[in-house]
């Protein structure tokens, strides 16, 4: 009877990228650039990444989303596979890094999004933008929401009273951005 495949076996073990982006030190990337080589070489890897999303441990969700990140600069294409689930299955996880990372990932690939994909992306930020606390979703929602609403009046006319509510917020950051947003939507 033949011996699993594993060390000494003269074949490699694919290790699991549940266990690769688990442990350590919660806001280190821990092993999150060898799962972006892994899925890099190896793009049916991809889904196995994705899947990582529903993982209880929010540092593996922490990670998938910065590994999606990286992994769509290089190939945004890749992600377009997975929108419709990223749209309607990872922006329901109530995270702070899922979310500001789907206002990313919704950037990097904004040129290959169909026009109900483009609505549903809109809707998302728009949501986190108007309901959420965290500064960063604060942040990378009200920079992509004014980037996109150059071309889009409708969502400049949205985007102004939620730019002037940021505006006073207590933290530098989002008010800084809320204000430079105000001065953009109104040149």
């Amino acid at each position: 009877m033949a011996s699993p495949p594993g060390p000494g076996s003269g074949e490699s073990v694919v290790e699991p990228f549940q266990a690769m982006l688990s442990g350590g030190h919660p806001n280190s990337l821990g092993r999150t650039v060898e799962v972006v080589e892994a899925v890099l070489a190896d793009r049916a890897r991809l889904a196995e990444l994705y899947e990582c999303y529903f993982s209880s441990d929010e540092v593996v969700r922490l990670r998938v989303s910065s590994a999606m990140k990286r992994v769509t600069t290089a190939h945004p294409d890749w992600t377009m596979d997975y929108m419709d689930r990223l749209q309607d299955q990872v922006a329901g996880i109530d995270q702070a890094s899922t979310q500001w990372t789907l206002a990313l990932l919704f950037d990097l690939t904004r040129a290959l999004l169909s026009p109900p994909q483009r609505t549903r992306a809109v809707e998302i930020m728009q949501r986190n933008l108007a309901g959420h606390h965290d500064w960063i979703v604060l942040n990378t929602s009200m920079r992509v929401l004014g980037s996109w609403a150059e071309d889009d009046a409708d969502l400049r006319q949205w985007l102004r009273p939620h730019a002037r509510r940021l505006a006073d917020d207590p933290r530098r950051s989002v008010a800084s951005t809320a204000r430079r947003l105000l001065e953009r939507l109104d040149s």
